[in-house]
């Protein structure tokens, strides 16, 4: 089995060096052919020349590529389209994996029985949930990308976080790429682009597998245990869960074009937000706010502009498989 590792990153070349040292001390069978591909997304920083110390370092270990179309969906798919290895791993440039991880990770897919995998992704150790968020609401940590479903290895119901995910190469040829009028790119944070395709996938019957032996720990930089961010975070995640999906049928009665469920459950959510005791409660409740409007702002854009967004189209955005 050969496995190539798929690494996309912009800007953050002195993070980049730290996963990238991680990532090389894995430890795999001799028998098993695996690399890691970084794709350079027109970082302006010093990120090739991290890239090129680790290619000298480790010889036919690491390689580099350059993608300039800006947005993080054209990376991972000229990534997908550069690598001809059987299984393709992914992870961020703002994590630290486990010796393991890869080798937990895609040890499940050497054979037919699953077609993607997905392992748990922890905090750094010295973190600490912040005391105005609610942390037992399921999801609740969602903006700072942890996933965790316990230590007991299963069957995925659903989609795996992007920084810690892999699948057989021939779900792409079979699937299609990565959508990019999803993912981050500089001026929009609207993400989904990971989720989305493992959604994809499990709507095909696909099946996924959860490994919580594979590890990856998520640095979390101070800018993102702040209200605000966490408020951006699910604004932006109710616009791409929309742009996903793409506007349902049978909405029913609309004001100014927005469906009147909408807007009724905007004011339920604003009263509760408004009422509510306790600072965890207000602001979990300002959270589903902040989502509504979100979802509201992209029905109206996806009204204005239906041929922006395309649903369900991957047009342009099927990797070659070079095999």
């Amino acid at each position: 089995m050969k496995i190539t590792v798929i690494l996309c990153t912009y800007n953050r070349c002195e993070s980049l060096s730290k996963a990238l040292e991680s990532v090389a001390l894995s430890l795999l069978p001799a028998s098993v052919d695996w690399d890691v591909l970084v794709v350079d997304n027109n970082s302006r920083d010093r990120t090739r020349a991290v890239v090129e110390e680790y290619c000298r370092r480790f010889p036919n270990r690491f390689r580099y590529l350059f993608e300039p179309q800006p947005g993080k969906s054209f990376a991972l798919n000229s990534g997908i389209t550069a690598s001809n290895a059987d299984v393709l791993a992914f992870m961020d440039d703002d994590v630290e994996v486990d010796a393991s991880w890869l080798c937990n990770l895609t040890t499940p897919l050497d054979g037919q029985v699953w077609a993607g995998s997905g392992g748990r992704i922890l905090p750094e150790k010295a973190f600490s949930s912040p005391p105005w968020l609610d942390s037992g609401v399921r999801y609740a940590l969602a903006p700072l990308a942890m996933f965790d479903l316990g230590q007991v290895a299963c069957e995925l119901r659903e989609a795996p976080f992007g920084t810690n995910m892999a699948f057989r190469r021939t779900m792409f040829s079979k699937h299609g790429g990565f959508r990019t009028d999803l993912g981050p790119r500089p001026g929009s944070e609207i993400r989904n682009e990971d989720v989305e395709f493992g959604d994809r996938l499990l709507a095909a019957g696909e099946r996924l597998r959860y490994e919580p032996s594979a590890v990856v720990y998520h640095t979390i930089p101070p800018n993102r245990l702040k209200k605000a961010y966490f408020l951006t975070w699910w604004f932006d995640k109710a616009r791409a869960d929309l742009r996903q999906s793409g506007i349902p049928t049978g909405a029913g009665w609309c004001i100014g074009g927005v469906p009147i469920h909408l807007m009724r459950r905007l004011c339920v959510w604003s009263a509760r937000w408004f009422f509510s005791i306790g600072a965890r409660r207000r602001f979990n409740c300002k959270l589903k706010v902040w989502g509504l409007v979100g979802t509201i702002v992209e029905y109206r854009a996806q009204r204005r502009r239906p041929e922006a967004i395309a649903p369900g189209s991957f047009a342009g955005q099927h990797p070659q498989d070079p095999k």
